[in-house]
Parts: C-alpha cells; sequence; structure tokens
C-alpha cells in the first residue's frame, strides 16, 4: 500500500489535480444551456456572479461587495468590487453588470432560466462601481437566482466565443478542452481574491461506473466529485488511500404520474400508489442505501423544508383499501417508461414489484433519452416514469398547465404567486411549507429520494468539499497536502501532428495508387461511379430517418424546465425551424466544399471535431489490426503446420474462447491486472500525439489488444480453415510429390489461396473497429470516433451524426475497393480475368 501511496504522489506533488467527472460539457457557457455538466466545470472556477450561495443557500458577496433593497422591494443597489478584471483583461464595472443581465433576458437568449430573468425592467449604472437593478414586479428569490450558474457575469469583448472558450473572473483559467476526453484549468495569477493553491486542474470525462472505479485505483484521476457508482463505496472505503463523503444535491427523484389520464387523475388512486411504495427499500435496491426520502419536490437541505415522509408510510393494506374505494378493487395496468440512467432502470423494478403487491400490474418499457423526450415530456404519451429533475428552485414547475404532470390545481399557483412577492424570511417559509404540503397532499407524484452527491478523492487532497444548494465543484479552497506551489502555465490544445496524419494516410494512399495503375479504366470508372450513387443514397437515407426519429436537439439542450421563448430561440440559431429540403441542401452544398456543417452539442465545426477523433479512432484500428493480423496468422500457420500437434490443439482450445469472449470483458480484465494491480499502464484516457508517440501509443495498448484478441480469433479460425482445406488439394501432393518441404508447400502454394476468405474478413474487421469499439473506448474512456457518434446520437446532435455516418460509409466503400485490388493480388488468376 505504501508503494501505490508513492506512485501516487509525483501527480499530486505537482499541485495539478486530476478530478474526474461522468458527463461531458456540449460547451463551456454557463448561460447557453441548462446543461449541468457546464456548471461543474466552469461555475465558480472560471465564471463568477455578483452573489455566492454558501452552505445552507445563504446568499454572501461575491463580485458585489454589498447590495440593498429598496423598501418597495422593486430596486437593488449593488456595490461592486473593485480592481477585477476579465481573464481577456478587460476591466469588471458596472456596464459588465448591464452587459451580462441584458444578455440573460435578450429576446435572442437561450438561458435555461430565461424567465426568471425576464422580472428585470432594466439595469441602470449609477457609476462604475454602482448598479441599479430594477424589476417589474417584486421577487422575493432574486437573490438565490444570481447566486446560479446562469447569472454569471461575462465579459463584454469575449461572450460570443464563451461556449468554446470561457472567459471570466474566476481563480481559475481555460487552457486546453480535448473534446471526448478532458478539460483543463489552470490557474488565474491575477485573481482579484485569495489565489488559488492548485496550479492546474484537468477534469477527465468518464461515463462508464466500472472505469470510473478502475481510474480511481489506479491513480489515473485523484477524486471524483460525482461518484458514479455508489455499489462501489463500500470498496473503495477499505482503502486507505481514498475519503469519501455524501453530500446534498438538488436533484428530485421521483416517479412522475401522468395527472390528466385514468385512473391517475383520481387523487384516491394517487394516494393510493404513494401508500404502495416503500422508498427506503427503493433507497437501498437503487441506490445501495445512498439518498435522503423526500416526501414533496423540495431539497432537505434547502431554507423551508417540511419533512413529509410520514405522510404516505408503506401500507399495502391502506393502498388496497383506497383502490377499492376509488372502484378498481381488482386493480387495473399501467406502463411505466424507463429512461437510461441506472437508478431509474434499478427503481423501476423495485417499483413495479411494490405495485403488484396491491394489484396494479406495471409493464416496464425502457427507452433512450431522445425517445424520452419526445413521448413522455414532449407528447405526454406515459402513465409513468421516473427521472431527477435536478433544476434549483423548480417547484414552479407545477404551476404550468402544458407541463408533462399535467398538473392543475389555482390554489397552488396562488401560493408561487404570494411567494414571488415576498421578501420576509419567516412568511417565504410558511408559504414554502405550504406549497409542499399542498403537493403532498395531492400526490401529484410519487416522491421517492433526493439523489446524492458521492464525492471519492485521494486522501492528500484537502477542501475540495465545499456542499452548497448549487451543485458545483469549487476548487479554489482545494490544496494538496505536501504538494508545493507550482507555477501556472498554460497549455492550449494541440492539433494532430502532420506526420501522423501522413503515417496514417500513406498506407491508403499507396494502395489507391497500386490500384489505380493496375486497374482498367473502365472498371475504376465503375466503381467510382458506385462509391459516389452509393454516398447519393446514404445522404439522403441517412437525413430522411434522423427527421422522423424522435427526439429534439434543442429541448435535450434546453433541459425540462427550459422556457418555450429560450427554446425557439435555440431552435432558430440551431437553423432547426428552416424546412428539411432547405437543411438538407445547405447540408450537401457544405460537404462539396468540404464544410461538414457546426455541432448542435459542441457549437465548432464537425470536420474539426472528426479530425480530433480519427486521430484516435484511426491508430487504435491499425494499431488493433496489426497484433490481431499478426496472431492469427502465427496461430493459424502453426497449427496448420502439424494437424494434430501441440500447436493445434492448443488453437482449438483457445480460439473459441477468443471468440466467445466479449471484447469489453478482456478490457475490463486488462485493466484490472495490468493497470489497478501491476500498474503498467493507465487506466484509460488519450494524453494526445503532442505528449509523444510512446505515450500514446501506451494509452492505445490496452484498448488495441482487447479489441484484437477476438477479432484475431475469428480471422485465425477462418484462415486455419481454409488452410486445411487447401493442404488436401490435388496440387499440394504434386508439390509434394516435386520435393517440396511441408513448409514450403504452406508459405508457398496453400497460404495464397487460402488468403481470399482471409482478406474479405479483414476488410470487415477494418470497418468493424473504426466505428464500431464503442463499448471499448467508453470502458478505456478514449475520446474515439465510436463514443463520438454514440454519444451524438444521444444528444441527438443530427449535424454531427448525419456527417460521420455519410464519412464511415465512404470509408467502407474504400475499403472493399481496397479488398478487391488485394483479391487481385493474392490470385493473380482475378486479375486475368479484368
Amino acid at each position: 500500500m505504501t508503494l501505490l501511496l508513492l506512485l501516487a504522489a509525483p501527480a499530486l506533488a505537482a499541485g495539478r489535480l486530476t478530478l474526474g467527472v461522468q458527463l461531458e460539457p456540449p460547451n463551456l457557457d454557463p448561460t447557453s444551456s441548462a446543461a449541468a455538466a457546464i456548471k461543474e466545470v466552469t461555475f465558480p472556477n472560471v465564471y463568477e456572479g455578483l452573489v455566492e450561495l454558501g452552505p445552507g443557500g445563504a446568499v454572501q458577496p461575491l463580485l458585489a461587495t454589498g447590495w440593498t433593497i429598496s423598501p418597495d422591494g422593486l430596486t437593488y443597489r449593488f456595490r461592486l468590487r473593485q480592481g477585477v478584471r476579465f481573464h481577456d483583461g478587460t476591466l469588471f464595472d458596472a456596464s459588465s453588470v448591464r452587459f451580462s443581465l441584458d444578455r440573460a433576458r435578450a429576446k435572442a437568449s437561450t438561458n435555461s432560466q430565461k424567465p426568471r430573468f425576464a422580472v428585470i425592467d432594466r439595469v441602470d449604472i449609477i457609476d462604475p462601481y454602482t448598479v441599479d437593478i430594477r424589476l417589474k414586479r417584486r421577487y422575493g428569490s432574486f437573490l438565490q437566482v444570481l447566486g446560479w450558474g446562469d447569472a454569471v457575469m461575462l465579459s463584454p469583448a469575449s461572450a460570443a466565443s464563451d461556449a468554446v472558450r470561457p472567459v471570466g473572473t474566476g481563480p481559475f483559467r481555460f487552457a486546453d478542452w480535448r473534446r471526448g476526453d478532458s478539460i483543463t484549468l489552470t490557474r488565474n495569477p491575477d485573481y482579484w481574491g485569495r489565489p488559488a493553491s492548485l496550479s492546474a486542474v484537468t477534469f477527465r470525462v468518464i461515463p462508464d461506473p466500472s472505469a470510473a472505479l478502475s481510474a480511481l485505483k489506479a491513480g489515473d484521476v485523484d477524486a471524483f466529485a460525482g461518484f458514479p457508482a455508489p455499489e462501489a463505496l463500500g470498496e473503495l472505503r477499505k482503502d486507505p488511500r481514498f475519503v469519501d463523503r455524501i453530500g446534498p444535491s438538488e436533484a428530485e427523484t421521483l416517479v412522475a404520474l401522468n395527472n390528466r389520464i385514468p385512473p391517475l387523475n383520481n387523487l384516491l388512486v394517487r394516494r393510493a400508489l404513494s401508500y404502495a411504495i416503500d422508498r427506503k427499500a427503493i433507497i437501498a435496491g437503487a441506490m445501495f442505501g445512498y439518498g435522503q426520502p423526500i416526501g414533496s419536490h423540495y431539497p432537505p437541505q434547502d431554507p423551508g423544508y417540511v419533512d413529509l415522509t410520514g405522510l404516505y408510510p408503506h401500507d399495502p393494506a391502506k393502498a388496497r383499501a383506497l383502490l377499492a374505494k376509488a372502484g378498481y378493487p381488482s386493480g387495473f395496468s399501467l406502463t411505466l417508461k424507463l429512461p437510461p440512467p441506472a437508478y431509474a432502470r434499478r427503481a423501476g423494478e423495485i417499483v413495479a414489484a411494490e405495485l403488484a403487491e396491491v394489484g396494479i400490474k406495471v409493464r416496464i418499457q425502457n427507452i433512450e433519452w431522445a425517445q424520452w423526450l419526445a413521448q413522455v415530456f414532449g407528447r405526454r404519451d406515459f402513465d409513468m416514469t421516473i427521472v431527477a429533475h435536478v433544476e434549483p428552485m423548480d417547484y414552479d414547475i407545477y404551476a404550468r398547465d402544458d407541463y408533462y404532470f399535467g398538473y392543475q390545481n389555482p390554489r397552488y399557483k396562488q401560493l408561487l404567486t404570494e411567494l414571488d412577492d415576498s421578501l420576509d424570511p419567516a412568511r417565504r417559509a410558511a408559504l414554502l411549507g405550504q406549497m409542499q404540503r399542498t403537493l403532498a397532499g395531492d400526490a401529484v407524484n410519487l416522491f421517492l429520494f433526493e439523489y446524492p452527491t458521492l464525492g471519492v478523492w485521494n486522501a492528500k487532497v484537502k477542501g475540495l468539499w465545499a456542499p452548497t444548494p448549487v451543485r458545483t465543484f469549487d476548487l479554489a479552497a482545494a490544496s494538496i497536502e505536501g504538494a508545493p506551489a507550482a507555477a501556472a502555465g498554460q497549455r492550449e490544445a494541440r492539433p494532430a501532428p502532420t506526420w501522423l496524419w501522413l503515417v496514417l494516410a500513406s498506407p491508403f494512399a499507396l494502395a489507391f495508387a497500386w490500384g489505380v495503375l493496375r486497374t482498367e479504366p473502365a472498371y475504376l470508372a465503375r466503381r467510382l461511379a458506385t462509391l459516389a450513387a452509393t454516398l447519393v443514397v446514404t445522404s439522403l437515407v441517412v437525413f430522411a430517418l434522423l427527421q422522423i426519429a424522435p427526439g429534439d436537439p434543442a429541448r435535450y439542450m434546453m433541459g425540462l424546465s427550459a422556457d418555450p421563448e429560450a427554446l425557439a430561440a435555440l431552435r432558430q440559431q440551431l437553423g432547426l425551424d428552416a424546412p428539411a429540403a432547405q437543411r438538407y441542401l445547405a447540408w450537401i452544398a457544405g460537404l462539396a466544399h468540404g464544410d461538414f456543417g457546426i455541432s448542435y452539442t459542441y457549437r465548432v465545426p464537425v470536420g474539426g471535431l472528426i479530425a480530433e477523433r480519427l486521430a484516435v479512432s484511426l491508430p487504435l484500428t491499425l494499431y488493433a489490426l496489426l497484433l490481431s493480423t499478426l496472431g492469427a496468422f502465427t496461430a493459424a500457420l502453426a497449427a496448420a503446420a502439424k494437424p494434430g500437434g501441440i500447436a493445434d490443439r492448443l488453437f482449438g482450445a483457445l480460439t473459441p474462447l477468443g471468440v466467445a469472449v466479449p471484447n469489453f470483458w478482456i478490457g475490463m480484465l486488462l485493466v484490472v491486472v495490468f493497470a489497478s494491480g501491476l500498474k503498467w499502464f493507465d487506466a484509460g484516457g488519450f494524453p494526445g500525439w503532442d505528449s509523444g508517440v510512446l505515450p500514446a501509443l501506451k494509452a492505445l495498448t490496452l484498448p488495441a489488444v482487447a479489441l484484437a484478441l477476438p477479432q484475431g480469433a475469428i480471422l485465425a479460425r477462418v484462415l486455419r480453415a481454409e488452410l486445411k482445406g487447401q493442404l488436401v488439394q490435388d496440387y499440394v501432393r504434386t508439390a509434394r510429390a516435386k520435393g517440396l518441404t511441408a513448409r514450403q508447400v504452406l508459405l508457398r502454394h496453400a497460404l495464397p489461396n487460402a488468403l481470399i476468405p482471409a482478406l474479405t474478413i479483414l476488410g470487415l474487421q477494418v470497418s468493424f473497429l473504426l466505428a464500431g469499439a464503442v463499448i471499448i473506448e467508453n470502458v478505456f474512456f478514449l475520446p474515439g470516433l465510436g463514443r463520438l457518434v454514440f454519444q451524438a446520437i444521444a444528444q441527438r446532435d443530427l449535424m454531427v451524426v448525419q456527417s460521420v455516418v455519410l464519412l464511415l460509409v465512404f470509408a467502407v466503400v474504400s475499403i472493399n475497393f481496397l479488398v478487391d485490388l488485394a483479391y487481385a493480388a493474392a490470385d493473380p488468376r482475378l486479375r486475368r480475368r479484368g
């Protein structure tokens, strides 16, 4: 154990922290989207607001040193901190405040909290460091809203590019973003407050829970502030290298009910369902005991919380009695649509079993996020669903008649109006209590638990944990025990070096050149025409399928509480409001001159994204192909050389195992042995080619082996079977009769004739390895092309999906062309046939 701590020490001693995160931000501007992942990285590390929310939700000064509120509650005067500069050198003053707030409430704003900023009437500059914010009406939650990531202060000079290069006033500056892999921040030496202790922080994107555990144990990451595998916490607690904490979040996890449809529009039925569920059993089974029960839609850590978990204790007999009273003594049937997160799928199984005990038959239907957004949230086509609502202070959704719950209660709307109009803390607490009791009394949903924030980090890391009402990873006070202060250096992202593309492209270019020289012009023209027709048809099919596929990209990006006006503005910015035919023609016109379009999610050119991912996927494909080919040919030739010998018997025993064992299982086994155990390799990630050839190849070795073993086993079995068939042919006996050795016959005669099916398998494997390695890329959290497509499909990034699919079709057709040329090289008879 001492050795493990010593191995982890160098990374920590440099004052650089590697923090694991499960979700990659779609962009880096917290005012442009509801995605929580944006704020987890940038707020308040890069961006800061006028105020901040401390533990317990207390509003504290930040960029504002203080404030006063007019007696009528309509004017907030803020005194601003002097001497503060944005990272681009712009001075922070009253004009910055007016710009930021006017931008948040503008008609074209895509801010997820735009309705809350719409209460602002105007922003008046009193002097350079005093500003008045005048409201249209009293809004008691205004100060709390200013403490969210949606209300950060932006530099007018750089706000337009904040999505890709964020500029704020915080203790860290943006340095590098390797999309699909990591985001790096460096210490801001000109910070107005106490400088950060850490010299740099790297947020490493690790979406798979098993990979997150492996990365922690291998020392690839120093901390995971939102650890996604609660089932593994018990194991990590036994390891003295780690410290863990469980904190609150704003994620109310609930079984959402469709109050519009019978029998769920019956209050007695909804109350019966509430009595039927056992929150403690659900927390134990779905969250392994982590999570706090809730009885209404309100986080337990926020001021004004009322514990209503005792209102509906687990009482199946009471539930059956209420069902009988409602006219359903024999129960009824419901459909439970579950989105992908593990907590929803696990909780759904338990909820279905508990409802079955009271006579309600539940049919579970697992759906993807895009389907969930289209069916459940969009069309309200559901009975029940399970989801965590992560937006802070989102109890206002129950006052929306068109919200997917379908809940309508004039009394609740009146309470919300009174709350907004009240500034008195005691009065607000009383109103919040009444609102919680109203939701619980109406049993609008089955309120389950508050999703916990699970933190695990190296014991040498101090000051990382600061739970607040808004989930943030505040790194300003974080430090590493015993680490000397290191100079902060900004490391710019660099594309893959030119030599890499030359090395990767040269084999394909030479093969094409050789094929063109040895192919008849008429045949070549026919193949090129076929390629062009295939691409045209593919573009039409892919574009059409994506248009009818469920899910709205704008809705996915804006979240469940999106303002309709902000949603419409985003759709216009993305070009989604244009007719489908117009969008298709614009896409094809762009492709004609090498423009793949702009990614909906990342807001950067798709061509650049593809190039970044190909710099990982293409070397990985060739590396795995090289390993599988060398291994397969060596094993097949050794087995065929002496049929029935030791090599042949081992071949017969091991290759079926290689075919049967999934590559992702092999990958996890390699991580356990060579990363977590022996520490010869990292558990995953990719350092980039600018870090050196050897580090990059080292990072690709374990994934290449995991991909190569099953593919090599398949190729070896095909080649061995063909060699076996060739060795009993007449021409082999003739060759032996002429005095050739068995080895000469095998290599000179049998092998060339056995190559045709082997080449077919190789062509298929190249196509699979290039785009089908998404599971391995998730296991090793590699930013490859397969993972890009997977993310784009999940996020409904249509521009990325259609462009990558078209590129892959081109690659497959080109590879097939090369395979045809290889046929001719392997068998001259095919070449003579033309």
